[in-house]
């Protein structure tokens, strides 16, 4: 992979190849005293794919997103990502790989004493010496993207909660990640406002090529952004994907510890598994 800058905000980009590994999963265990969380779970997440984690609460989702980041370390197995592998990594070494992820929270957890702007932009006013100038480009970019431009300097007290998550997204997205993890984004958002939360999601993958992990136990809003795509035509719009491009998104389902099910919206579908079914009922 090699490195390109960013000519609005100086930013270091990789350069991904399709459908090259960017995180990688082999054999990974994981237990708090006797409780096995996870065991030898294995896979992979492709750059510009979508991967799609649901399953029972306490089935072990939001632990895979903080091993991808390093947060937690597993018993065996190795994880990689973006080439390097990260579980037996120094915390300094972790710093660096972080740098080319985003994560996306589910309450958002924005600052409340910053405002919009501040928050959005808070990466790069806090660890690079950009200009200021060129930092507050860079943010009303994102913000443009996710369609809150004119809310910059405003406080999130003001915002709706579709607005915050929104506001979330450009946070994450600010530093040109080559990964966004997002844990439950549309947990407690009303339907219209989910959608509108996907749609962004959908963007990031299709139009920046941002690979998206997406942990959520919203079946609707995991479909959907399973089989939209977007593309520029007379702006944004997002459509049905044909059969090839929602191949790309997968499903992986936690169950006891171990991966119960891994694949595409129709595959998911159309199993045959009794707890499936249930599950998707």
């Amino acid at each position: 992979m090699e490195a390109r800058t960013l000519s609005s905000a100086g930013i270091k980009l990789r350069t991904l190849e399709a459908d090259e590994a960017v995180i990688t999963f082999d054999k990974v265990s994981l237990s708090f005293d006797d409780q096995v969380i996870l065991d030898e779970i294995s896979f992979t997440v492709r750059a510009g794919h979508s991967k799609i984690f649901l399953g029972a609460s306490g089935a072990g989702k939001s632990t895979v997103l903080k091993l991808m980041l390093g947060l937690l370390r597993p018993d065996a197995g190795e994880i990689t990502v973006l080439g390097q592998r990260i579980d037996t990594m120094r915390e300094r070494d972790l710093i660096q790989v972080r740098g080319d992820m985003g994560m996306v929270f589910q309450e958002g957890a924005l600052f409340d004493s910053l405002s919009v702007g501040e928050n959005v932009g808070y990466k790069l006013y806090e660890e690079t010496d950009l200009p200021l100038t060129v930092v507050r480009e860079r943010v009303e970019e994102v913000l443009g993207f996710v369609g809150l431009s004119e809310f910059i300097d405003r406080q999130p007290s003001e915002l709706s909660g579709g607005q915050r998550r929104r506001v979330a997204i450009a946070r994450a997205m600010t530093a040109k990640p080559a990964i966004l993890l997002y844990d439950e984004p549309t947990t407690g958002l009303d339907p219209m406002t989910s959608l509108s939360v996907d749609a962004e999601i959908i963007k990031l993958r299709d139009l920046e090529n941002v690979t998206s992990v997406i942990v959520t136990h919203q079946l609707r809003d995991a479909f959907y952004v399973a089989t939209q795509m977007a593309e520029r035509q007379n702006g944004v719009e997002i459509f049905p994907a044909p059969e090839e491009k929602a191949a790309e998104a997968e499903f992986v389902m936690l169950r006891d510890g171990k991966i119960a099910f891994e694949g595409s919206a129709h595959e998911l579908r159309t199993a045959t598994d009794p707890y499936l079914h249930a599950f998707l009922s």
